[in-house]
Order: C-alpha cells, then structure tokens, then sequence
C-alpha cells in the first residue's frame, strides 16, 4: 500500500458521528481521512422543491432493505457529504439524565449507559453551542434543572403555536422551546442565514442555515491541510492482522473500482445499520461472527424510536408558516396525572407541510396520489398542525441488522406500545379542546400505527457500548473491545433510544471520543 493511503485516523462517514469525531481531531495536526460512500450535495432551487424531495425522492438512497419476512423497502435514509443531517428537521436535545439510569417501562427494562449524564454534560454544552442550539433551560420538567442557559435564546412562536402555548399551559402541562440548530437571529431577521422558510425537515438547507454535519463541521476542517475528505468511496470491509486484533486496511469501492486505506486508528460512523452491516460483511477466519462480534451483539437492538405523527385540520387557515418551536415533555417519565406510572414519551411541532408533502406521504404508505387532487392537499396543508409523538424503542436482541448474499435484512417487531399510546390519547384530547370541535375535520394519519420500518432517521443499538465484553461490542469510550484500533462514533453505540432525537447526542459523543482518542495518541487540540 503506498504511504500516501496511510492516515492516522481513518473515518468512515461524514455525518453527525463522523464529522463531529474528525473536527473534535482536526485542530491536532493529526493525518485524517473521512470516506464518504455519496457525493457533495448540490445547492439549488431543486432542495426546496417539495414534489423532488418528497414526491420523486430524488435525495433518498437508491437501494432496498429487506424487512424479516424478506420483503423489500426503500429506507429512508440518504448518502451525501454531512449524512442524514443534511435532511434532518434540526432539533437538537440533551437525552434526559433519567435516561442514563435503568428505567422500567410497561413492557420491559431500559438498560442504564455505563457513563452518567454529568460525563456528557459539558460535551453538550459544547455542542450546542457549536450547533446554534437555540432554547430555554429551567421550563421543561424533564430536564436536571440549574444548568448553563443555552447560547442562542428560543426561537419566536408563530400566533397560532403561541395560542396553543398558552392553552397548553390551562391544562397544567409545561410546554418549552423546542431545542433547534439554525442560523436565526428573530431580533435581527435582515442579518440571519435563516430566514424561517420552513422547509427544514426532509429538505436539505438552500442557504447553508441549518445546523448540520456539512455545514458545522466538515466544510470549516477541510480548509486544514491535515483532513481529506474522499466523496464516492463506499467502505466494503474491514481486514485485520494476523493477530485479528487490529485493523490493517479499509477496503473501498471508489468511483474508478477498488481503493485500500489504513490508520492507525480506524472510526466507523456510517449509521447504525451500514456499521452493523459493514462489521459482519468483514467476518475472517479469526472473526467468523463477524469482526468485533465475540459477543454475538453485532446488528443486535436495533432501535428506531415508536413514533406517531398527528395531523389536525381545521376550516380556517393557521397563523404558523414556521410552527416547529415548541415541545412537551409532561409525560417523558409517568402521567403526572396518575394511573400510569411508566414512560410515555415526548411531543413536538413538526414542520409546515405543503400538499406535495402530503402527496409523497401517501404514496410512499400505499394510497394512490391521484386519490389527492393538488388544490385539495395544498388547501389542506394551509389549515393544519403536524405533530410527532416519540416513545423510547426497547431494545431487543431480536430486532437486529443480518447480511444475507450482500442484501440488508432488517428484522424488527415492535415491543409493548401502551406507553406511546396512552401519549396519543392524551395529544388527541387536547387537540379536540385546542380546535373547539366546531365544524372540525380531524385527520389522524399514522396515529395508532407506528412509523413503518422505512422510517430509520432515528435507528440506532446496533454495536451498543458497555464494561461487559460478553454483553456488549464497544467499551464505555465506543472502542471494540475486541479491536484495539477500531471505533464507532454514530448512533450505534446507543444502549437504549431514549424518547428524544438522538442527534446532538451523537455529536456530543463523538467529541467526547475525541478527547480520549487525544490522550490515546498523545496530541493536544483545541477543545
């Protein structure tokens, strides 16, 4: 292998888990290689046009999964330079400290995470910060309660989201600033990148205003001299030394046919189910399981939240062009209310739909678009609110990631739902006094059905971290414990999904690898 394909860090991803791993480096003077298997996204008029992204799905990766019965699906998961992110709707939250602990649910045991909170905590801080988190501490009943304001104050409710604040809180409940990463100044909206287009979840940015991998990290650390970014470079296996302890070659499909690379250090972060798939596709003789898969717990636990949308539409127009602001979390630990003493879940705004949004939902769940004349979908999208329920996703080693002739089999079957839709029900009625029953035509679409297995923009569990080898298939600082040089810094590490997006998670994480990875190769960096 010639000495110019040898790095000290090889990462493998450009999203929140790659990128953030290689700009916690980047300032080390330390050799970093990221591969990236899609291309740099363009920007153009197309990214906010809805009928592209939802309709055509023109960003969406061009390959199938396969479900447990061998049913094949598009999932919805994207390729380019910065990942998911570039799609991702920005909300940006702490997992709860009570999510670290063990927590009993209806249906079964949340495992603890063999860090605490308070180790993460000023990870999270940093990332925020770096992210354009804007918030407001001490209102949410779930979070630890007398920690550092956030940098960015809370993004301005919309009239209607500020009514509905304010019914909310008639009902004892404590709805707070949903936590978001974009470029907004509402005091200054001449001097602000973002200009509250709405058209942050499922769009990548036009104008480079959200909070994602791309932006944040990986355009600022490719001006450094010591960190290449290599796009079209599909990791296909991992090959180790004789010894089977380290990894010696990172084996890729480029855009002209196979390319080898090597680092001393070797960090994957291509997303809970391509890591997964990646580790067992790279079984040897010395790993027949699968490399670091001693444990058996490779592509095992694999999470990806139970969540519900909740549309309702009324005859008169809302005041909300940029309704995804506000969040309740009442109900993340029991119904305060009584009579459910197990987690139920979170609730936010979701993004302003317009009809061609509505179009591709439907399509993509079975219902021929034709059944929905535009000026029907279009007027409908004027007059409603979206909202996401998330409950946490137990983890069972059933549900898991298998390779099976190069194809991805996801087999996956849902655990105990009571908790989620006990947290539907308590949304829907409040939703029937908000509205006021009068003349109100309530759509439901994917209430009391969970997200299908397409939906994996929160899939994580699949190489989850702990002290246990025998259990687990990363250590406490995400190394395999059966690898001296491998690392995995996207979601996968997660022991349990928590009820919140896992994003800023990731990102916190992976600087938090970051500064032990410094210690490891003994350089220092800015922090």
């Amino acid at each position: 292998m010639a000495a110019s394909n040898h790095f000290d860090v090889v990462v493998v991803g450009s999203g929140a888990g790659g990128a953030s791993l290689a700009q916690s480096l980047a300032a080390t003077g330390l050799k970093i290689l990221i591969l990236e298997r899609g291309d740099h996204l363009a920007r153009g008029p197309e990214n906010w046009n809805s009928t592209y992204v939802f309709v055509d799905r023109a960003y969406r990766a061009k390959e199938m999964w396969y479900d447990k019965n061998g049913k094949r699906f598009s999932p919805n998961t994207h390729y380019w330079v910065g990942g998911n992110t570039t799609f991702y709707g920005g909300a940006l939250f702490r997992l709860r400290p009570s999510d670290f602990e063990e927590v009993r649910h209806a249906g079964g045991v949340s495992p603890a995470w063999p860090i605490a909170y308070e180790e993460l905590a000023p990870y999270y801080l940093n990332a925020e910060k770096l992210w354009y988190v804007h918030g407001k501490r001490n209102v949410d009943p779930s979070e630890l309660g007398g920690e550092p304001e956030y940098f960015y104050p809370p993004l301005k409710h919309d009239p209607t989201i500020a009514e509905l604040e304010t019914y909310f809180k008639s009902l004892g409940w404590h709805p707070s600033a949903l936590p978001i990463g974009v470029m907004r100044d509402d005091d200054e909206p001449p001097l602000s990148p973002c200009i509250r287009c709405g058209t942050c979840g499922g769009y990548p940015c036009l104008v480079s205003a959200k909070a994602d991998a791309r932006t944040i990290a990986i355009d600022p650390i490719l001006r450094l001299p010591n960190v290449t970014l290599l796009p079209r470079r599909k990791a296909t296996r991992l090959e180790t030394d004789a010894s089977g302890k380290t990894i010696t070659r990172v084996h890729v499909q480029g855009p002209e046919g196979s390319e080898d690379y090597s680092g001393d250090i070797v960090v994957l972060a291509a997303g809970a189910v391509n890591t997964a798939a990646l580790l067992l596709s790279s079984r040897n003789p010395g790993h027949d399981n699968g490399l670091a898969n001693g444990s058996d717990q490779v592509g095992r636990n694999y999470m990806f939240h139970t969540m519900s949308a909740m549309v309702s539409v009324t005859p008169t127009k809302f005041d909300a062009p940029f309704p995804k602001t506000m969040c309740v979390n009442d109900f993340y630990s029991r119904d305060p209310a009584g009579g459910f003493d197990y987690p139920m879940g979170h609730i936010q705004l979701l993004e302003h739909m317009d009809g061609h949004v509505l179009e591709g939902q439907a399509e993509e769940d079975g219902i021929a678009p034709l059944l929905i004349p535009d000026f029907l979908s279009n007027a409908a999208a004027e007059r409603m609110l979206a909202f996401l329920c998330i409950s946490e996703d137990l983890p069972d080693a059933d549900n898991r990631v298998r390779i099976d002739s190069d194809k991805i089999f996801l087999d996956y079957t849902h655990g105990d739902i009571s908790g989620h839709m006990r947290l539907t029900q308590k949304l829907d009625r409040a939703l029937d006094g908000f509205m006021g029953n009068e003349g109100i035509l309530k759509h439901h679409f994917q209430v009391q059905k969970m997200l299908p297995l397409y939906g994996t923009a929160h899939m994580c569990g699949t190489t989850r971290f702990g002290d246990d080898a025998n259990t687990n298939v990363l250590d406490r600082n995400c190394r395999a414990h059966a690898l001296d040089n491998l690392y995995v810094t996207d979601a996968s590490f997660f022991p349990s999904s928590a009820a919140v997006n896992p994003t800023l998670t990731i990102v916190a994480n992976a600087w938090r690898v970051g500064d032990h990875l410094k210690q490891r190769l003994g350089v220092r960096g800015l922090a």
